[in-house]
């Protein structure tokens, strides 16, 4: 994806190196430069010269055999010093795990970043709870997924358009089929509090917004295990869904009036 025009206050050679980083997702654990060059659409010269930078400041590492570049350990520090930072995070994932035992049912809360959503945490049901996994950090489409959906349909109605133009820009198979259940999540929402959206042919996820302090927002869902009979059924646990949300809101008010 091009950049966009940068503001005058922003240093932009700082900005290209996030760009950079922003490169590297699962699957794509090595990228050459060229790569790189064709995902930023920044000039070669400027990746090999940004690239080398970031090794020396220790946030890629160079794969000489392969003359490419993987993200360092550095980066994998930044999102641990987040989580362990947030009293808010730290408050509500004993919430969110007590819901997902007593539910058997995924739990996620993410926030949107561009066109996708982060989870900020994401815990996993299984009923061998020593296998659990939690995948904060991981990704999905904002246009496909509930958690997506909730996130575009709480966004102010100018903000909403642009991002909707800027998906339908990205090329995005079958847009207008997506576009008209966006459309139909953001009356869900709007009428009902909460979107169902079914991602992946296994997985059904229910979704509404958290909110945060200083105006800030993120989606939160149910989801069901893959290969659940509980796909049919979502809508059972609306009431759960919003006894969560009232709890987390409860627990932000708390943090920030301690």
């Amino acid at each position: 994806m091009e950049l966009k025009k940068p503001s005058s206050k922003l240093n932009r050679s700082l900005e290209r190196g996030m760009e950079i980083l922003r490169c590297f997702k699962p699957g794509m654990n090595l990228l050459g430069n060229s790569e790189i060059a064709e995902r930023t659409g920044l000039a070669p010269s400027t990746v090999s010269r940004l690239t080398q930078t970031l090794v020396l400041s220790g946030f890629l590492e160079h794969d000489k055999q392969k003359s490419a570049y993987r993200l360092a350990p550095t980066v994998l520090s930044l999102g641990h010093a987040y989580k362990t930072s947030s009293q808010e995070l730290r408050a509500i994932e004993p919430l969110m795990r007590k819901a997902s035992e007593k539910l058997k049912l995924n739990v996620g809360l993410a926030v949107a970043d561009r066109l996708e959503m982060v989870y900020l945490e994401s815990i996993r049901y299984t009923k061998k709870t020593a296998l659990r996994a939690v995948a904060a950090g991981q990704r999905v489409p904002i246009e496909r997924t509930s958690l997506g959906r909730a996130w575009i349909a709480k966004l102010p109605p100018k903000n909403r358009l642009e991002l909707l133009s800027q998906l339908q820009a990205s090329g995005i198979k079958n847009w207008s089929q997506i576009e008209k259940e966006i459309k139909n999540a953001i009356t869900s929402m709007t009428e009902r509090g909460y979107c169902i959206a079914t991602w992946l042919p296994e997985i059904s996820a229910i979704s509404t917004f958290v909110e945060f302090s200083n105006g800030k927002y993120a989606s939160l869902n149910f989801s069901t295990p893959a290969e659940s009979d509980l796909s049919n059924y979502l809508e059972d646990y609306v009431q759960a869904l919003f006894e969560l949300k009232d709890k987390i809101e409860s627990e932000i008010i708390k943090i920030n009036h301690s």
